[in-house]
């Protein structure tokens, strides 16, 4: 068996374990189920389990720098004469735009993720892995000049799409995701607007 089809096969097992997870999670919450009930859930032992994953968390977070890559290839595709926040802003669209989980399932999951720690911790040392993936996109767009400018305009949009997520689970999943993120920031883009520019 060739490597691309060993490879291929191994994400089609872990695509399988990661939804019979995910259906445990959402029906019994994230700390009442146990590993040994996901891998008798995905037909194979707690043994087998682990040579996918390193922890439980990865079972819920496991797709996150898959997502990170989605929006980067967003990133890539928006026009060269958009400023570098917009460019930011309308990429991140793609995550507020998934259709992967339906409405109930989606809040469910938000919901479960803001509310354990372990979870939330897991999710930023995930996602520090998009400033490396993000950073030099935004620092091309902008000349290549700016690394710094770069990083601090991707980690206040992550900020901000972190926000929004906390602001929707708030409101009980009420609200369109994209435009509460939209909301979130031209928040803080207004707040770093001089007051006389913002008058004009």
């Amino acid at each position: 068996m060739d490597g691309g089809l060993r490879e291929r096969n191994r994400r089609a097992a872990l695509r399988e374990i990661n939804m019979a997870a995910l259906r445990l999670f959402l029906d019994h919450g994230f700390t009442q189920t146990t590993t040994e009930q996901i891998a008798r859930a995905a037909g194979m032992s707690q043994r087998s389990l682990f040579r996918f994953v390193q922890t439980k968390e990865d079972l819920v977070l496991g797709d996150l720098l898959e997502t990170g890559h989605k929006v980067l290839a967003a990133l890539r595709l928006r026009s060269a004469s958009e400023s570098p926040w917009d460019a930011m802003q309308n990429a991140l669209h793609v995550i507020a735009e998934d259709s992967s989980y339906n409405p109930e399932d989606g809040l469910k999951l938000a919901q479960m993720m803001l509310n354990t720690p372990s979870l939330r911790a897991r999710a930023v040392e995930k996602r520090l892995d998009w400033l490396d993936l993000l950073v030099p996109e935004l620092d091309r767009r902008m000349g290549g000049a700016s690394p710094l400018q770069a990083r601090v305009i991707v980690a206040c949009a992550l900020t901000c799409l972190d926000t929004a997520a906390e602001i929707w689970v708030g409101r009980n999943g009420a609200g369109d995701p994209k435009e509460i993120l939209d909301e979130v920031i031209d928040a803080v883009r207004s707040s770093l607007t001089p007051p006389d520019t913002q008058a004009r």
